[in-house]
């Protein structure tokens, strides 16, 4: 009895540590595709959720695949702490096994930090951007008939047709239509990774959080 309980623990090890050198060579397979399938220069860091793993990979279904791409440039404007996940990847082995895979996934999300410096640098002369939190603040001047009157003001977000659209709310003292003068649009155009699309924006501590998704989408090597 002592012997086949020593056996199947020598098994039981034997079989995680072989899941474990399974899933890192396919991460790093599935880290070249992603490199090549969203351009990048540089190749991502990979995690695929789930044990064991080798059930995964004869079923040739990844419920789930993590990405880290790093710091991206979208039309111009850097993007920090870009990541994003796969859903219901579909790598059939046998595609894998004769070096001819057809992976996909059934939807990928992504999601990206725009710093308050960069949210900074694209306000109108005389705003300074900040921070209160998790919202924008603005300060500066505005001119107000032949006067320039000094403001403070907490500022919204929403995705425009140009980008993004940072707009000053009332500004005590301000009269609205003066208020509205202060916004101004980052340019926000451009090929994300696996040509997913922006669906949201929100203001968090580290500056603008944008949220963009795409579905059936080829990862091909």
């Amino acid at each position: 009895m002592r012997k086949l309980i020593v056996s199947l623990i020598v098994l039981v090890i034997l079989l995680v540590a072989a899941d474990r050198v399974a899933v890192a060579g396919v991460e790093r397979d599935l880290a070249n595709r992603i490199a090549a399938s969203a351009d990048l220069s540089g190749t991502p860091t990979v995690t695929i959720k789930g044990i064991p793993f080798l059930t995964q990979a004869f079923s040739g279904h990844y419920p789930e695949v993590r990405f880290d791409l790093g710091t991206f440039t979208y039309g111009g404007v850097p993007v920090r702490d870009l990541h994003g996940a796969a859903y219901d990847v579909t790598a059939p082995l046998d595609g894998i096994l004769q070096n001819r895979p057809d992976i996909r996934a059934g939807r990928v999300t992504v999601a990206g930090t725009l710093s308050r410096a960069t949210i900074d640098k694209y306000a109108p002369q005389g705003v300074k951007i900040g921070g209160n939190g998790d919202r924008l603040t603005a300060s500066g001047e505005v001119t107000v008939g032949a006067q320039k009157v000094k403001f403070d003001a907490e500022m919204r977000v929403e995705l425009t047709d140009g980008g993004i659209r940072v707009q000053a709310e009332k500004i005590e003292g301000v009269p609205d239509q003066v208020a509205r003068l202060v916004s101004y649009t980052i340019p926000f155009k451009g090929k994300l990774p696996f040509d997913v699309k922006v669906t949201g924006v929100r203001s968090v501590p580290g500056g603008l959080e944008f949220s963009a998704e795409a579905s059936d989408v080829p990862i091909r090597g």
